[in-house]
């Protein structure tokens, strides 16, 4: 081993023994930590609380696809919007574009 080398080695030993020795003081004093508190931010996309997460858990609760599809709509089907997703009312069943066709899709 050059003595490069070991001074690299010896440098990122004490670095690594700095940080650990830092992280067990912010046990104590939290000030010290490099490892804050987790906290989630009421708006941001990913958090479980944002409106946006809220929104999409809704919607997916409420509008769930089938594994039944259909080339064309029956006649007399009436667009209409089920919290934000746009789906085609025919009688009693729903159907929503997906790919060139239309999906079957229950309303909960």
């Amino acid at each position: 081993m050059t003595s490069q080398m070991r001074k690299w080695a010896l440098a990122g030993a004490a670095a690594a023994f700095a940080m650990t020795l830092a992280d067990i003081a912010g046990s104590f004093a939290p000030a010290v930590s490099f490892v804050s508190e987790a906290q989630a931010r009421i708006g941001r996309p990913a958090t479980p609380g944002s409106v946006a997460g809220v929104a999409r858990r809704t919607t997916r609760r409420v509008v769930r696809r089938s594994s039944i599809y259909v080339a064309t709509l029956p006649a007399a089907c009436a667009r209409t919007s089920v919290n934000g997703t746009v789906v085609w009312r025919c009688g009693g069943a729903y159907y929503q574009p997906y790919g060139g066709r239309y999906v079957v899709v229950y309303i909960d």
